[in-house]
């Protein structure tokens, strides 16, 4: 005899809103009314359905959520048509998937205690989760981003730790200059985790000021932070830094040429600078991230750019909160990672094996 599923709330993941046998229904009425099927929310089936209030920009709201929550608890979708799916829960041809439990964070208080970290793009995404992690492990954070309203909103968030924002654009001289004045006389460790994504467009499509502009961030950005610390960290003769590649640094079916070229780039850099500065202290290392909830955004400006990259996604898995990034970011970072130097680590939920 089957059992009774568990009710649906906001907080629900949206994979138990599509596997319910009343809220799956719902789910794909809302879906149908604008052309989209339940597709759309395979990198986003983890999070809980109230997540996409703010992900969609307007698109889903808390009217939208409290009335689906509303109609299933009234019954559901009342309909004849046997044409409508199916869902995939809990009925008598089979038991309710059971869902993964969630990742949570923990904490390890104590870990930077002491220690002065940069973080790049501090403002959102994977840069955000990584100061925030730093600052509630002890560290002393220089929160740098080329937007003064999220460090602001970034700091407000952390009342009592240790932040120093630095409002600066990471090609610049003079804001290279900032970041490290802010830092003052020690560095411990640097994250430089600020980037764009390209246009998705082939090197047949792709413009100078693409191209230009994903460089000059992703790989110019890069190189003159590093730059700049490695005097200070040479001179104590410690530290570590941990660079942001991506799956694009491993593949070539993750981005445009742009993207790709600029991900080759900080893989070497990374490797590069590993082998010159290990022996005297320094670690450096990157991270290369898989799907990942961050305000960056891919745009198609290319159709064959689009049809190839949408293809090799079709073995994506499920996005991640930018948390579990951090978590491998800070692993490096710390001294939990004492003995990893010049590795380029997949964090992306075993894409790089598929």
């Amino acid at each position: 005899m089957a059992s009774t599923p568990a009710p649906l709330t906001g907080d629900s993941s949206i994979a138990a809103w599509i596997d319910h046998p009343v809220g799956g229904p719902v789910i794909r009425e809302l879906l149908a009314q604008s052309g989209q099927t339940t597709d759309v929310f395979r990198p986003v089936r983890k999070l809980a359905l109230k997540r996409l209030i703010k992900l969609s920009k307007g698109q889903f709201t808390q009217q939208i959520i409290d009335g689906m929550v509303a109609q299933v608890a009234a019954g559901g979708v009342q309909t004849t048509d046997a044409a409508t799916p199916p869902a995939t829960g809990n009925t008598e041809d089979g038991p309710v998937p059971i869902e993964r439990p969630e990742w949570v964070e923990r904490l390890d208080a104590g870990r930077f205690a002491g220690k002065t970290v940069i973080v790049t793009g501090a403002g959102s995404g994977i840069g955000r989760a990584t100061a925030s992690r730093v600052a509630r492990e002890g560290g002393r954070v220089i929160a740098v981003d080329i937007s003064a309203e999220r460090l602001d909103e970034f700091v407000a968030d952390h009342d009592g730790a240790q932040i120093v924002t630095v409002t600066a654009d990471i090609t610049d001289d003079a804001g290279i200059a900032a970041i490290v004045e802010a830092a003052g006389a020690r560095i411990d460790a640097l994250a430089n985790i600020a980037g764009i994504m390209d246009d998705m467009t082939p090197v047949g499509d792709v413009s100078d000021a693409v191209w230009k502009r994903v460089f000059a961030i992703n790989v110019d950005g890069t190189m003159k932070l590093m730059r700049a610390v490695i005097p200070f960290m040479l001179e104590q003769a410690y530290g570590s830094i941990v660079n942001t590649a991506s799956e694009a640094a491993l593949r070539g079916s993750a981005a445009g040429a742009a993207y790709t070229a600029s991900k080759h780039a900080v893989a070497g850099l990374t490797k590069s600078s590993a082998f010159m500065y290990g022996p005297s202290g320094i670690r450096v290392n990157a991270v290369a991230p898989g799907p990942t909830i961050t305000n960056i955004e891919a745009t198609f400006a290319s159709p064959l750019g689009a049809q190839r990259v949408r293809q090799a996604m079709a073995v994506l898995p499920d996005a991640v909160e930018a948390d579990a990034l951090a978590a491998s970011i800070t692993f490096l970072l710390s001294d939990d990672g004492v003995n990893v130097n010049g590795v380029i680590l997949p964090s992306d939920g075993g894409w790089s094996v598929a």
